[in-house]
């Protein structure tokens, strides 16, 4: 649409164009992590992250805001794809994708995985090569020669960021419902009240969802642990190394075949093809991975034993506020005994009285006024002392407690 006058087309027509043009396309933002920190926004279709990272179309719905997923931790031959939480990344050996989100927490994640990638002692290209400052692989060095830790890969550290960050959210709320969650049973403790009941009826639920998010992202954890082979898929930096030492190979094997070929003969090229396969089929040793995950495991399950302690205070507290009432219902029923029993006897006396008021002719109504008196107070002792035999016979029988 134009303006009439000038003949200019509306900007704020171009700018929902815009925008329907890529949500059609599934184009959305993106926040890119390098593996030197840098971190810069930038619009990408679901078909270039595809092909980017090798991720099929079912593992980017994993992502989807507006989908629920449980979480997950998915090793695929170029990527890593974490749903925890308020993380949902892709991570790769050179990058770490993330949907642009306004929330504090992702904003805390970003700036902590940035320090952590960066905060290396050695160059992200000599921790992507392996190679230590005299430019030995990683692959021939059995024995240490650098003073300081082993540099984990790019990926790892993206993982262990967040690993972190997931786990330090959940401790954090758990900690927060902690304290409201005894507050909240003491006072209802001394006092049983309505407001008292719904405050901790609202805690007990978020108490079970608390508990089934932590227990989700310890099942994750621990069908990652149990499982060799999808840890072994994690090293994303050691297949890129493998792919181009394995470019390499072929290109010097195409150039010694080249120029050697009639010395050599087929033997060693079958020899170079057994080489290949036996190296492409090596599996790297998952110990660094397994102690990684095996940390945030065990953080992981001593917050699952809070929840399940306070779960019990809960389910203590729930009893003890029962009992109370039991108690508080036998002594209604006590009560109620009692008050039954005052009313038998004074029905007895209202009897006597009746009887008395009939109007018919005997010799008490002409009797002096003491005969009057003794009647009375007989009447009301009578009353008197029946509901004390009643009251006496009630605890001898155990009826009543008081």
């Amino acid at each position: 649409m134009t303006n009439a006058t000038t003949g200019e087309e509306d900007p704020n027509r171009r700018i929902h164009l815009q925008h329907h043009r890529r949500k059609g396309t599934g184009v959305r933002q993106w926040l890119v992590i390098s593996e030197d920190g840098e971190c810069c926004l930038q619009e990408v279709g679901k078909h270039c992250i595809m092909k980017r990272t090798g991720l099929p179309h079912r593992d980017l719905r994993v992502l989807d805001p507006m989908l629920s997923y449980s979480a997950s931790i998915l090793g695929r031959e170029r990527a890593i794809v974490i749903n925890l939480e308020h993380i949902k990344a892709i991570i790769t050996a050179k990058e770490v994708l993330m949907l642009n989100s306004t929330n504090p927490r992702v904003s805390f994640f970003v700036d902590d995985l940035r320090h952590r990638v960066s905060s290396s002692d050695l160059s992200p290209k000599q921790a992507r090569d392996g190679s230590d400052v005299d430019g030995m692989p990683h692959g021939k060095m059995d024995e240490p020669k650098t003073t300081g830790p082993k540099v984990l890969p790019f990926e790892f550290r993206a993982l262990e960021a967040c690993l972190d960050s997931a786990c330090w959210c959940l401790d954090s709320e758990t900690q927060t419902l902690e304290k409201e969650a005894y507050l909240a049973l003491d006072d209802l403790t001394s006092k049983i009240s309505t407001l008292n009941l719904e405050r901790v009826r609202q805690i007990k639920s978020r108490l079970v969802a608390m508990s089934g998010r932590v227990q989700k992202v310890r099942d994750e954890i621990e069908h990652l642990l149990d499982d060799d082979n999808d840890m072994a898929e994690m090293y994303l930096t050691e297949k890129l190394d493998r792919q181009s030492l394995e470019q390499t190979s072929s290109r010097e094997d195409l150039y010694n075949d080249k120029f050697q070929a009639d010395d050599e003969g087929i033997p060693e090229a079958a020899n170079n093809e057994h080489n290949s396969e036996i190296f492409t089929t090596t599996k790297p040793n998952i110990q660094e991975l397994e102690m990684l995950l095996e940390a945030y495991f065990v953080q992981t399950d001593g917050i699952l034993q809070k929840l399940s302690t306070l779960s019990e205070y809960v389910d203590d507290t729930e009893d003890y506020i029962n009992i109370m009432l039991d108690d508080k219902q036998n002594q209604l029923l006590q009560m109620g005994v009692m008050f039954n029993t005052a009313n038998m006897i004074l029905n007895a006396g209202i009897v006597v009285v009746s009887l008395f008021g009939m109007n018919i002719a005997i010799s008490l109504f002409g009797a002096p006024h003491l005969r009057f008196w003794q009647t009375l107070l007989g009447t009301i002792g009578g009353c008197i002392a029946s509901y004390l035999i009643a009251f006496g016979w009630g605890k001898t029988k155990n009826l009543l407690a008081l």
